[in-house]
């Protein structure tokens, strides 16, 4: 299937706004809001943009924005943890009770079933990228494969995750 409208935008545009992302303070993180971009472009299906770089550029920053509140609020909320809790206190471990660690060992059970179920290159490749933090294209690279390819297995990785993470949100 061939691309058009902002998805063709963006494929074509891809580099320019990977550059911009890293000029504009997204450092490591420029990869993961560029693919979060597509995901989201992908999901919202938008009608006609009449300038549809600049739509790009703004839904690019405003991602950037959004992530840079997140880890703001994050940073707050481990913060404020740490003033009510007291942090670290000598003589008592900083280890999670054994219920939530049960709990935790468990939904990672989970989430490593979720993606060895789609097949030994997803997993691989999402592990590569999320884990070790290789770049897409030196995945690309590794497994032989293209750059579409390794955005692909990806996108079905995150969507996996995301299904998973929501049940554990309802149950």
């Amino acid at each position: 299937m061939e691309a058009s409208g902002l998805e063709a935008v963006f494929l074509g545009d891809r580099e320019r706004l990977l550059r911009f992302l890293k000029a504009h303070g997204a450092g490591d993180a420029a990869e993961d809001l560029l693919q979060e971009l597509w995901l989201k472009l992908r999901a919202s299906r938008p009608g006609p943009v009449a300038r549809p770089l600049p739509y790009l550029y703004r839904a690019a920053h405003n991602l950037m924005l959004d992530r840079h509140r997140s880890l703001a609020q994050a940073a707050r909320r481990e913060r404020d943890w740490s003033d009510v809790t007291g942090g670290t206190v000598v003589g008592r471990s900083d280890e999670p009770a054994s219920d939530r660690a049960l709990i935790a060992r468990e939904e990672l059970a989970r989430a490593q079933a979720a993606l060895a179920a789609l097949g030994p290159r997803v997993e691989a490749i999402f592990r590569r990228h999320r884990v070790d933090g290789v770049s897409q294209k030196e995945i690309a690279a590794e497994q032989g494969v293209s750059l579409s390819t390794v955005e692909a297995d990806l996108r079905k990785a995150y969507k996996a995750l995301i299904e998973l993470r929501r049940s554990f949100d309802e149950g």
